[in-house]
């Protein structure tokens, strides 16, 4: 197998997965909560992406990996550490839910770009993320995961809105 087609396979079934872990151990405990409820274990774990920073680190990342990648991931995650905390601190205020969805957007298209400039960057390989190509191969699914999840959560009809239909 290419190298590649490794990593390719790697993201594809950390994805498959996560998405078994959330949808079968996650989901169920998160589903009946609140917003704000629900959130907090979301958020919490993402005040872990500083180590997307590590993308950043000669010896950590392999010396060809590029900048143009390096540096987004990077800061890109840094960003969203600061959203999750400022998330996680309104989750009761009124512009909580404001903040919930500027996370989730910015945090999720992070990682897509970031997905973007690795499949599609130029002469990218697999081997130039070094000891970081457990980020976008085991932590990054179980991110975009966890992402997908409160989507669903925003996106659902608030409680009060769910008790005025059924009076």
């Amino acid at each position: 197998m290419k190298e590649s087609e490794v990593f390719g396979l790697s993201v594809v079934l950390a994805l498959s997965a996560w998405a078994v872990v959330c949808a079968t151990t996650v989901w169920p405990r998160l589903r009946g909560r609140t917003l704000a409820e629900a959130a907090q274990p979301i958020l919490i774990l993402h005040l872990f992406r500083f180590v997307g920073l590590s993308f950043l680190i000669p010896g950590v990342a392999g010396p060809s990996l590029s900048r143009a990648f390096a540096e987004p991931g990077a800061y890109g995650d840094l960003l969203t550490v600061f959203l999750a905390w400022v998330a996680l601190g309104s989750r009761r205020h009124p512009f909580g839910v404001a903040a919930l969805w500027a996370f989730n957007v910015w945090g999720t298209l992070d990682l897509l770009y970031a997905f973007y400039k690795g499949a599609f960057g130029p002469g990218f390989q697999p081997s130039f993320l070094g000891a970081t190509f457990y980020i976008p191969t085991v932590y990054v699914p179980l991110l975009l995961c966890t992402h997908a999840m409160l989507f669903v959560l925003l996106l659902r009809p608030s409680r009060s809105d769910q008790a005025a239909r059924v009076a």
